[in-house]
C-alpha cells in the first residue's frame, strides 16, 4: 500500500520534573518571584518569558490538570533547550509522525508523510522500512535523508517541550509547598509550522504529481490551528483550512478512489473544531477521534457528551451516526481504551473486512501498549494473542446489539442502526503499559492500513 501524509510532525522532549531541582529553580529566578501571585491568578495561557513557563507548570502541578502553551518567544525557547533537551528522552511526536511511522513498520510499501521542517534530527526518529522522503525531485529513505540534507537548512527544530509530573511530586517555593494531585503533564510549544497546517514544498509537488499511484492518505493536524488574534488576519484558521480543503480536493479528482482518513485530535477551540469538522466531512471517507473528542462535538451540536464521556456504546454510536448524517459525513470511527466503533453509511460495506481491520487495530495498539515498541506484524499479533479483550467491551458489545435495531451474523457486533451500518469491536488490554503515549494514533493508522490491504 502507498500512503500520503500530512500534516504535523514534531519532536518530542519528554522531562521528569524533579521536585527539589524545579525548587531550585524557582529561588533563583528572581523575575518569577515578583510576578508569582499575579500570574497564578491571571494565567497567561502562553509563553513569552521564562516566568510565563514556570507559571504554567506551576498551575499544572498545583491542580493535576494538563495544558499546553505556545512559546512566542525565541529566546526561551533556547533557554529550553539549554536548559532540558540534552536530558530529555527525544521522540517522534505529532500525530501524523506517529502514524507514519506505525504504516511503516506494519508492512505498507510506501509511506511519503510531509514534515515542515525536515532536518537530520527530526529525519532519525522516522522508520527506515518504507518512509521515503521527498527531496528536489527525488524520493530518500530516513537514513538517505539525513546523510543528504545541509547541516544548517535554516529549519527550525519544531520541539514540543513535554513536562511529566506525577502525584505525591512536592515544590518549595518562597516557604509554600506545592503537592500535584494527580499525575498530567505540561507542554511547553514552539511550533512555527505546524499550527499553521504548513505544507512541506517537496511534499506538495510530489503528492500532485503522484497521486494515481497510492492508495490512501492519513490526515491530521487540524487540531493543532488556532484561533485568530482580534483583528489580525495573520493566522486566519478558516484561510488555512479551505487551502488545506482544496489539497484533499485535488488530490481526489487525480485519483477518485484515494481512501482518505482524518484523525480529528483535541481542539482547544470548539469553533474550530466545528468549522474544521464541517468542511471536511463532505470531502474525506472517515474521520477518527477518541471518545472526549466525539463528545466535544456533540456537545457543541446540542447533544449530551456524559453518556459519551461514561463509554456508553450505544450513545456513542447514535452520536456519531447524528453528526455523520448531519454533516455529510459517510464513515465514523471512534476508539476508545476498551472498544473501537466504526459506523457507515455504506450499507454496503463488509462488516467482517471492518471487523477484521478494528481487531487487527487494536491487537496492534495493545502490542505497543506492552511492549513499547513497534515491530513486524506477526509478532505484534503473536503478543497481542496473549493480551486479554476488555470485559468493559465484551459488556459494551452485548449492550448495543440489543439496542441495534436489525442485528447482523457477523463474528463480532454487527448491524443496521438509524440507517447505518454500526460495528463494535473491544479491545485489548495491558494491565501493565511500558507506553501510553500513541496508542489512538497507533490504532487508526493499523485499522486504515488493514483495510486499504483487504479492499485492494
Amino acid at each position: 500500500m502507498n500512503i500520503l501524509c500530512a500534516y504535523n510532525a514534531n519532536i518530542d522532549s519528554i522531562n521528569h520534573i524533579d521536585g527539589q531541582e524545579l525548587s531550585r529553580m524557582l529561588e533563583e529566578s528572581t523575575e518569577f518571584q515578583d510576578k508569582f501571585q499575579e500570574k497564578l491568578v491571571n494565567p497567561p495561557g502562553s509563553i513569552s518569558s521564562k516566568s510565563d513557563f514556570f507559571a504554567g507548570l506551576l498551575l499544572c502541578m498545583r491542580d493535576g490538570t494538563g495544558a499546553e502553551w505556545l512559546i512566542h518567544d525565541k529566546e526561551v525557547f533556547e533557554w529550553l533547550k539549554k536548559t532540558f533537551l540534552n536530558d530529555s528522552l527525544m521522540r517522534m511526536g505529532g500525530n501524523m509522525g506517529i502514524m507514519a511511522n506505525v504504516l511503516s513498520e506494519l508492512g505498507a510499501s510506501k509511506v511519503v508523510p510531509n514534515v515542515a521542517s525536515l532536518s537530520k534530527l527530526q529525519a532519525s526518529f522516522f522508520s527506515q522500512k518504507a518512509i521515503f522522503h521527498p527531496y528536489d525531485g527525488k524520493l530518500y529513505n530516513s537514513k538517505e535523508i539525513g546523510a543528504i540534507l545541509p547541516a544548517n537548512n535554516n529549519r527550525p527544530e519544531l520541539i514540543h517541550f513535554v513536562f511529566d509530573f506525577k502525584k505525591g511530586d512536592t515544590v518549595n517555593f518562597s516557604g509554600d509547598i506545592i503537592s500535584v494531585p494527580r499525575e498530567n503533564r505540561f507542554i511547553a510549544t514552539y511550533d512555527l509550522l505546524n499550527f499553521q497546517l504548513h505544507l512541506n514544498e517537496h511534499f506538495r509537488d510530489y503528492s500532485m504529481k503522484n497521486t494515481a499511484e497510492m492508495d490512501g492518505a492519513i490526515i491530521s493536524g487540524f487540531h493543532m490551528l488556532q484561533e485568530d488574534e482580534e483583528g489580525s488576519e495573520k493566522n486566519d484558521y478558516k484561510l488555512k483550512l479551505d487551502t488545506s480543503l482544496k489539497q484533499l480536493q485535488s488530490w481526489k479528482e487525480a485519483r477518485k478512489d484515494l481512501y482518505i482518513h482524518v484523525e480529528f485530535g483535541h481542539f482547544s477551540s470548539g469553533k474550530i473544531a466545528s468549522y474544521a469538522f464541517s468542511i471536511l466531512s463532505p470531502i474525506v471517507d472517515r474521520i477518527g477521534m477518541n471518545e472526549d473528542e466525539l463528545a466535544m462535538l456533540a456537545s457543541i451540536n446540542g447533544m449530551d457528551p456524559k453518556p459519551i464521556l461514561a463509554m456508553d456504546s450505544v450513545a456513542i454510536a447514535e452520536s456519531a451516526i447524528k453528526l455523520c448524517s448531519d454533516f455529510g459525513l459517510c464513515r465514523m470511527l471512534v476508539h476508545t481504551r476498551e472498544f473501537a466503533l466504526s459506523v457507515s453509511c455504506r450499507t454496503d460495506d463488509d462488516p467482517e473486512k471492518t471487523i477484521n481491520a478494528m481487531d487487527f487495530g487494536a491487537g496492534c495498539a495493545a502490542a505497543f501498549a506492552c511492549s513499547g515498541k513497534l515491530t513486524d506484524r506477526g509478532e505484534l499479533l503473536t503478543i497481542a494473542s496473549n493480551i486479554p479483550k476488555s470485559e468493559f467491551g465484551k459488556a459494551a458489545s452485548s449492550k448495543l446489539a440489543k439496542h441495534i435495531e436489525e442485528e447482523w451474523k457477523c463474528s463480532n457486533t454487527c448491524g443496521i442502526h438509524m440507517s447505518y451500518l454500526v460495528t463494535i469491536v473491544p479491545t485489548r488490554i495491558c494491565d501493565e503499559p511500558v507506553s501510553t503515549v500513541g496508542l489512538g494514533d497507533t490504532i487508526s493508522a493499523a485499522i486504515f492500513l488493514r483495510e486499504l490491504e483487504l479492499n485492494s
